[in-house]
């Protein structure tokens, strides 16, 4: 052991959000008996991606004797994991789930005679910064990268683009774009997504989305097809280009 930086966790201001687990790539923090706790030093790599995330100042870096970080022992924790680290993180909102397939609600609106009734999500959460990057449904997935208003303005948004697709949802302009191409990365490197649809309003601001996708492929070091959609403020295709291997 050496003396190097690592988190350290104050269990009295901790609250349990499980904030910090979900922004933690390595798995290193879980919440146990309602507290963020970290799990080894082995998977900690001192960076403090965490800090920004909790709510309550109860995370700090400090320099105190420690394990040495194995990147690849973290690598092999974090996509086993998708773990209690994250999934069972005491925060309901940021547990992983996966509901009735996609296509037998499709098929139940066939049936029905009403197409655009029945939901197309299959997976809870959506929010990209409370995705586990290993969650089960990012699994040879064709995910769907979508700003936060396209929902909004798109009236079929469920019926042209969410059928039988994981999604995940950001803002460009008002969230954390640094901590949005992390997690992205992470995703992309734990997961096996085969292609990438980013789906972004026609304001300027919302091609900042764009830049996120291509910036988190980078870091990951993996690049996978790539598909651009534009919507128009009255909820229109208007443009739908493929990028290739952005």
């Amino acid at each position: 052991m050496a003396v190097r930086k690592i988190v350290e966790i104050d269990a009295e201001k901790c609250d349990g959000c499980g904030l910090c687990a979900t922004a933690c790539a390595e798995g290193a923090i879980e919440i146990r008996d309602g507290k963020a706790r970290l799990v080894s030093d082995v998977y900690c790599d001192g960076l403090g991606a965490c800090l920004g995330e909790c709510p309550r100042g109860a995370i700090r870096i400090v320099e105190r004797q420690a394990e040495a970080f194995d990147e690849e022992a973290a690598r092999r924790h974090a996509a086993t994991a998708a773990s209690p680290s994250t999934e069972a993180c005491g925060c309901p909102g940021a547990r992983s789930q996966t509901f009735v397939p996609l296509a037998m609600a499709a098929q139940a609106d066939v049936a029905s005679g009403d197409e655009g009734a029945a939901s197309r999500l299959g997976h809870w959460p959506v929010q990209l910064r409370l995705v586990a990057p290993g969650a089960p449904f990012l699994r040879d997935a064709d995910l769907l990268l979508v700003a936060d208003c396209v929902p909004f303005a798109m009236a079929d948004f469920h019926a042209r683009l969410l059928r039988e697709r994981p999604v995940v949802v950001a803002c460009p302009k008002l969230d954390d774009a640094a901590a949005h191409v992390e997690k992205l990365a992470a995703i992309l490197r734990e997961s096996s997504v085969r292609s990438l649809t980013v789906v972004h309003m026609e304001v300027p601001c919302c091609s900042g989305l764009l830049r996120i996708a291509k910036q988190a492929q980078a870091l990951a070091g993996r690049t996978v097809e790539a598909r651009d959609v534009t919507i128009s403020l009255r909820g229109q295709a208007i443009d739908s280009r493929r990028s290739g291997r952005a």
